[in-house]
């Protein structure tokens, strides 16, 4: 039987098909010990699955409390064809919070989906969907038009009040705004003191609701 003889690599040539087959293999990013994990989660306000207090009549409005997350509840109120919307542990403690006394001048309306924007669990802004009546431009029937928004409400701990706008028809990617926005601001947002921040493109809703 032949002997087989092993070729001798020099060691130059040995590093370079090291480092060679090193830069070869996947590239696996290296996160950091504390990174936090965003997530969305979703609740209704539609009234099927809210509790009304008292009776609506058209001239007091209504109150419409509903389920969220984490222990946390959302309060919506109506009067005079404008809705407030509140959070907190309690219908109580919502009633006192900044976003309970945060109106829009115009005519609006909220949708029925509220996002739950959290940090590895925990709930630290919503997002919802409103719609700004705009009466300069009416419809065919003469009903003035409704111009879609999306605003982020910070949560406790600390005050409840609006955070950011966008508006739904100037950004084609209001959601994906609307949720950078709560990552980036809601938690260091100081309620009273800092300036409702308008994120991407003004369009009509957010005139409206800024007026």
């Amino acid at each position: 039987m032949r002997e087989v003889q092993m070729k001798r690599v020099p060691r130059r040539q040995l590093i370079g098909t090291v480092v060679a087959i090193l830069f070869a293999a996947p590239f696996w990013p290296i996160l950091p010990a504390n990174a936090q994990t965003f997530s969305s989660s979703y609740t209704s306000t539609a009234p099927k699955d809210c509790r009304t207090i008292g009776k609506p009549s058209a001239e007091d409005g209504s109150t419409q409390v509903c389920p969220g997350q984490s222990g946390l509840m959302v309060v919506i109120s109506e009067g005079d064809l404008r809705q407030t919307v509140s959070v907190g542990r309690t219908r109580e403690a919502a009633a006192k919070e900044p976003a309970a006394e945060t109106w829009f001048g115009p005519f609006n309306s909220t949708a029925n989906t509220v996002e739950w924007r959290a940090v590895d669990g925990k709930p630290f802004a919503i997002i919802q969907r409103w719609l700004i009546a705009d009466i300069d431009n009416p419809d065919k029937t003469g009903n003035p038009t409704s111009k879609p928004m999306l605003a982020v409400t910070r949560l406790p701990p600390g005050p409840v009040c609006h955070v950011a706008y966008i508006d739904g028809q100037a950004n084609r990617n209001a959601n994906e705004l609307a949720r950078q926005a709560a990552d980036e601001f809601a938690r260091d947002f100081k309620c009273g003191k800092d300036e409702v921040k308008v994120i991407g493109e003004k369009g009509a809703a957010v005139g409206l609701a800024k007026r």
